[in-house]
């Protein structure tokens, strides 16, 4: 074991070794080589915690359990599953990809790093852990979590804001690969790396008297964790009111309208929305202030946005549908709160159902 450790170099062979006894081992996506599952696994797991994302992988398998069922699927069915795990253009590329690989490849996923990127959806970092996972490419993956190990261990100072200098630092992390004789432990070295990062060089308390690596990582030499990487410009969040339209027939449905297909909440089904109460009532042809109750209002926060979601509810009558010409429709549907949805709706939505479902269950009105 020492000596193929030092053949490896001491990044690449204490990151394995260390994997192999401490590393994560129980995720269902691990101890496969199957391209369909580390695939679905990875883009699950872009802007989503892992324990998120357990429940979604088990279900979109026990219906989607190839990549020609996935191809096969309606739109909708794919985001009904995929609704409350968010960032939903991951769901319509995983859709678009299916159908790509099916209809390309016969159904087998490529197995070099330039033909997966090429496909939608799939990003330089997904890319690799197909490539390193399945077919033991020797490339690496280059996500936040690696950025981080890569940067402080080698002392990388230079700010990531800039390309070039992520550019420089990719060259790092390429140089850290474990040699070509040893191809066969890039699995184990990928998902090592992705450990690493998730459980000891996490970015605010890293356990660098733990790490395998504290001994030649220069950040941990000079007490510079916490400034390492160094990322100067940052994402300027903006808050935006939306104002939500909870229209209620006599039985207790509520109108649902497909969303538009570009911009939030592409394709997706959502109570109406605008930017005020006033324009709201307008568009639904209905009077300020008749038969209107407030509900409480929460924050639902995206990457680069804080939506301050602001629910009214009214009493319509049977026959009551959203007007199409003053906002246009993309279908729309009744729904009972309480019944299993069957369509994709986003997160805030899903709440608002769930919270009306509860009232319904108690005998409160609205």
């Amino acid at each position: 074991m020492t000596d193929r450790i030092e053949a490896a170099g001491p990044f690449a062979g204490r990151l394995v070794a260390w994997q192999r006894l401490h590393g994560r081992h129980d995720l269902p996506w691990q101890q496969t080589a199957d391209p369909y599952r580390v695939w679905l696994s990875e883009v699950m797991l872009q802007q989503t915690q892992v324990v998120t994302v357990l429940g979604y992988f088990d279900r979109f398998l026990q219906r989607f359990p190839d990549v020609f069922s996935l191809a096969d699927a309606p739109p909708d069915d794919v985001l009904a599953l995929w609704s409350g795990l968010g960032y939903y253009s991951r769901a319509r590329n995983l859709h678009r990809c299916a159908q790509v690989i099916v209809n390309r490849y016969g159904g087998t996923f490529p197995s070099d790093v330039a033909s997966l990127q090429a496909l939608p959806g799939i990003g330089p970092s997904t890319a690799a852990a197909i490539a390193a996972f399945c077919f033991s490419q020797r490339v690496t993956i280059f996500d936040g979590n690696v950025k981080r190990v890569v940067a402080r261990y080698t002392g990388f100072a230079d700010d990531l804001s800039v390309r070039a200098n992520e550019l420089s630092l990719l060259a790092h992390a390429n140089a850290l690969l474990p040699p070509p004789d040893r191809q066969v432990d890039m699995p184990a070295y990928t998902q090592g790396l992705m450990d690493l990062g998730a459980t000891l060089c996490t970015r605010h308390q890293p356990r660098c008297q733990v790490c395998p690596l504290q001994q030649d990582c220069l950040a941990n030499l000079t007490q510079r964790q916490q400034a390492l990487p160094c990322k100067t410009k940052r994402l300027v969040r903006k808050t935006q009111d939306w104002f939500v339209l909870i229209a209620i027939r006599p039985d207790g449905a509520v109108w649902l309208m497909r969303r538009p297909p570009t911009g939030i909440w592409a394709s997706l089904y959502a109570f109406p929305v605008a930017a005020s109460l006033g324009t709201l009532l307008a568009q639904a042809r209905l009077q300020d202030g008749e038969k209107v109750s407030h509900l409480p209002s929460f924050t639902h926060s995206l990457t680069h946005l804080d939506m301050v979601i602001r629910p009214v509810c009214v009493a319509v009558q049977p026959g009551w549908s959203f007007p199409t010409d003053d906002q246009p429709a993309h279908g729309g549907e009744w729904v009972q709160p309480g019944g299993e949805l069957s369509l994709g709706v986003p997160v805030p939505v899903k709440r608002l159902m769930a919270g009306l479902a509860s009232g319904v269950e108690r005998g409160s009105r609205v």
